[in-house]
């Protein structure tokens, strides 16, 4: 459900205690298996972390991510360039979005919001590509997420 032009927003109810997926979203190894991804280094606030793309059809793509916050169980975000896919570009003047994670303890496991914002600092020419892009990916990478943690209890 999208709120903006601006900003974007997933929910879902993950089958999994909130250490669970909190450790499969900010463990750099188990972030790499479900969202599909080669990051070398650990999260960290502060931390920049690049990798190849290793879902087919992106995977002469290198992504990078800026870590922001880190509240244990809580709150994960970071900053990347959106809809970076197009190797010819120098994405690195643009503005970055805000991806954040909040965990919430529901009946039946964890709620999982995940929240990007920043859309309208971006070029217009690649804005609404941009959200339209990340908001179809999000909804496949909720997917992804919870058949991971349903993998790998």
């Amino acid at each position: 459900m999208s709120a903006s032009t601006d900003q974007l927003q997933k929910e879902i109810v993950l089958d999994s205690p909130r250490s669970r997926v909190w450790r499969a979203i900010t463990d750099v190894r188990e972030f790499n298996e479900w969202f599909g991804v080669n990051l070398t280094t650990p999260f960290t606030p502060g931390a920049e972390v690049s990798g190849n793309i290793t879902i087919p059809g992106y995977d002469h793509l290198v992504a990078t991510i800026w870590i922001e916050n880190m509240e244990p169980q809580s709150r994960f975000s970071f900053r990347w360039h959106p809809d970076a896919t197009d190797p010819c570009v120098d994405y690195t003047k643009e503005a970055t979005t805000l991806v954040t994670f909040t965990f919430e303890d529901v009946d039946g496991g964890t709620k999982l919001t995940i929240v990007e914002s920043g859309f309208d600092a971006l070029p217009e020419s690649r804005r609404g590509k941009a959200f339209t892009g990340n908001d179809a990916g999000w909804a496949s990478q909720t997917k992804r997420i919870a058949a991971y943690l349903a993998a790998h209890p």
